[in-house]
């Protein structure tokens, strides 16, 4: 499997989601990140399995604690794959923008949130 597969196949699953949002505050045990997770430790380790094998977190060992990091790396792989459509995206949304702006009997949002 090539590393992009990877990281989305580890960015598929809301859990493994949750994980990394939690590791964006910084380094933390497996017991802190199973607490708010309705899941079981070992269930929660199988997760960061995943998102270790995909490059997205790194676990260190002191002592009987296994803390794991984030890794930005991959996910700046993602952000690379995805520009070229979301500048297609934003071009898009773009015309949409000023298809509606056209339109008359279409209120103005500002317009609409000044008047409030």
């Amino acid at each position: 499997m090539d590393d992009l597969s990877a990281i989305f196949l580890a960015l598929a699953d809301p859990t493994r989601r949750a994980l990394l949002a939690q590791l964006q505050r910084g380094e933390a045990t497996v017991t802190e990140l199973a607490a708010p997770h309705s899941i079981s430790v070992p269930s929660v380790s199988r997760h960061l399995k995943v998102l270790e094998e995909a490059g997205l977190i790194t676990k260190s060992r002191s002592a009987q604690w296994r803390r794991c990091r984030l890794q930005p790396a991959p996910l700046q792989q993602v952000e690379e794959w995805l520009r070229p459509y979301r500048d297609f995206l934003g071009t898009r949304l773009d015309r949409l923008d000023a298809q509606l702006a056209m339109d008359p009997a279409r209120p103005n949002k500002l317009t609409e949130l000044e008047d409030r």
